[in-house]
């Protein structure tokens, strides 16, 4: 008995029409990659396109918004500078919208700090740096500067706190920047020597190097031109005097801005600094302009008294005496100064106004008012106004 013969099933790849097995594999994997391909692609152009999206635009046209402005007045913390003038002895004073600047907050979990309505345009923050430069920090009737440089600092953080939100960039950043580096080095001057509960050195200089480093990131990476660029490039090395990153960020500059006079006195100084030559950077530092000598300032301390080191061992003697008036003239100190350096330090006065070195005697004073010795600086200031200073009208 014969077995009927199944029918023979006909594969898909069999087809007289279709490609062989491993070929149709192979196309159908092609299509799939290419399938998976577009969808990364789309992908990529979706994040992208959603990245510029969120990056957010401030629309707020005042120096604070007006939410914050009534939270803070229901709040009672206004401070005294933004109250509106006949409601300060109020039982709730009410803020000035045309005073009241936006405060630094720190971020917070649950808070939005990203709000369009909250957040002020680049054209508005610089509004608001000329208002607290001009109607706060120049103002000759707010007084103590110390409550002024507490204020103004504080509001210039909000200011930089907005600036990054919305990564902000172009010439209105570089203008806020140029005024906030030339405040904070001028406030490192002026305040020098205040309590610590005024006054933080560290956090000012915190603050000094970040909003520095990111100006002149603006430099090297902006098309635009920059004319003041020499200035700051100066500025940052002169502050900075001995460190090898700065001098190095110098060298790497184009020739012609390397060249220019402000950055060759600058290296000159930094030069004479490293080759423990106080002599020479403090005879340099009297070339300087007043906002180039409010950035050094804090080098001058340990200039002179490495000055004064050298000379008590290159003149340990007791037969040597040395002209109180010329060491003066060497410290760009006066007289009397120069005595009360000398002092501090071990160094003999006697009355003949004549200095007695002695490499024995010399000692590491205790706490040094270093306040007392920015003669150097002061006398370049005469007559320009803190508002030209910060401006750089100079």
């Amino acid at each position: 008995m014969s077995r009927r013969r199944a029918p023979r099933r006909i594969s898909l790849s069999q087809r007289r029409d279709a490609p062989a097995g491993g070929e149709w594999r192979q196309r159908t994997e092609e299509q799939r990659r290419g399938k998976a391909e577009v969808r990364e692609v789309e992908e990529e152009e979706r994040q992208e396109h959603h990245g510029k999206e969120s990056v957010p635009r401030g629309t707020c046209q005042t120096m604070c918004p007006t939410r914050e402005l009534q939270d803070r007045q229901l709040q009672n913390c206004l401070h005294r500078f933004e109250l509106l003038a006949g409601t300060e002895r109020d039982r709730r004073p009410r803020g000035d919208p045309l005073r009241a600047v936006k405060e630094y907050s720190r971020p917070a979990a649950g808070k939005d700090s990203t709000n369009s309505s909250d957040l002020r345009p680049a054209a508005v923050l610089l509004k608001t740096v000329c208002y607290l430069i001009d109607k706060v920090a120049a103002s000759p009737h707010l007084r103590p500067w110390t409550e002024v440089y507490n204020f103004v600092f504080d509001r210039l953080r909000g200011v930089k706190q907005d600036m990054i939100i919305q990564r902000t960039s172009g010439l209105n950043c570089v203008a806020i920047l140029e005024r906030a580096v030339r405040f904070l080095i001028y406030a490192s001057y002026r305040l020098c020597g205040e309590p610590l509960r005024l006054y933080d050195p560290r956090i000012n200089d915190t603050h000094l190097q970040e909003n520095l480093s990111w100006l002149l990131d603006c430099y090297a990476t902006g098309t635009e031109p920059h004319p003041n660029q020499e200035e700051f490039q100066a500025l940052g090395l002169l502050y900075n005097l001995g460190s090898a990153r700065a001098a190095q960020h110098i060298m790497e500059l184009p020739e012609r801005l390397r060249c220019s006079p402000a950055i060759t006195l600058a290296l000159s100084i930094n030069r004479a600094f490293h080759e423990r030559n106080p002599v020479r950077v403090l005879r340099l530092a009297r070339r300087l302009n007043f906002m180039q000598s409010c950035a050094l300032h804090r080098h001058l301390v340990s200039c002179r008294r490495d000055l004064l080191l050298i000379y008590s061992h290159g003149f340990s003697s007791r037969n040597c005496r040395f002209p109180l008036d010329r060491l003066a003239q060497l410290l760009c100190l006066d007289a009397s100064l120069t005595t009360r350096l000398c002092q501090a330090h071990g160094v003999e006065v006697n009355r003949d106004s004549q200095l007695i070195f002695s490499k024995a005697a010399f000692t590491e004073p205790e706490q040094l008012h270093c306040k007392l010795y920015h003669n150097i600086v002061a006398e370049k200031q005469r007559d320009l106004s803190v508002g030209d200073i910060i401006h750089g009208c100079t």
